[in-house]
């Protein structure tokens, strides 16, 4: 009991499945425990997350952690080294560079996921609508200019900004089928770290199907309104 790992998860989640990687990453055994979106919640996320009531959260000895970049840096700090007992730090250990992995970071959860947001939420062909597709445009741009001709976000090395971004990967294709462009065109860099992040055991066994995540952008569009 005193090591036991659980983590309260979605199966499509974005947010969960960085944390999915990064435990894989760390060597961390844990178990999985699926919530449910919508309905009523189970008992165990409203007491291990009374304030937000949402996943993902890490329960490491009954201690719970919220919110997916603060259970990161609780990864990376709590296991330091991977299971090969190398140093294996997903953060950057110089703090100029700690700094804009964080900032970058802020920005995917602020910036993309609002954007992606909206390409669900809103009905296709209204001005709202249009403006998100801009906006999502810009977004992507934006990262891929970050990005510039490294390997990863962190230089050669996978590391924590790639953990953040990575599972958005698998929603490209949503993306291009509700925002009627091409990823190859708009962000080539992009689509190919992503491409590399894949080889990466870690990311290639907890990306969802991307016909999948279609599947549930088109439940959400239709939930909320905006077919």
């Amino acid at each position: 009991m005193a090591d036991e790992v659980v983590l309260l998860d979605f199966w499509v989640s974005p947010f969960g499945q960085r944390c999915r990687i990064a435990l894989a990453e760390k060597g961390v055994e844990y178990e999985y425990s699926e919530q449910r979106l919508a309905g009523e919640k189970s008992d165990l996320l409203l007491r291990s997350n009374p304030v937000h009531k949402k996943i993902p959260v890490l329960l490491h000895a009954g201690r719970p952690v919220c919110e997916s970049l603060i259970i990161l840096e609780y990864i990376d700090e709590t296991w330091p080294e991977s299971e090969k007992k190398s140093p294996r730090r997903l953060l950057p250990d110089d703090p100029y560079a700690r700094a804009r992995a964080r900032f970058w970071a802020d920005y995917v959860d602020k910036k993309l996921f609002d954007c992606q947001t909206r390409l669900w939420k809103l009905r296709a062909g209204e001005a709202s609508h249009e403006q998100a597709k801009r906006d999502m445009v810009e977004v992507l741009e934006t990262l891929e200019a970050e990005l510039g001709e490294r390997e990863f976000f962190g230089g050669e090395a996978f590391g924590y900004l790639d953990v953040v971004l990575v599972p958005f990967v698998a929603w490209f294709h949503a993306y291009e089928k509700l925002g009627g462009f091409a990823m190859a065109e708009i962000c080539p860099r992009l689509v190919a770290w992503g491409e590399r992040c894949k080889e990466k055991d870690s990311v290639a066994k907890t990306l969802t199907d991307p016909e999948k995540v279609y599947e549930f952008a088109l439940y959400l569009k239709d939930k909320f309104g905006a077919k």
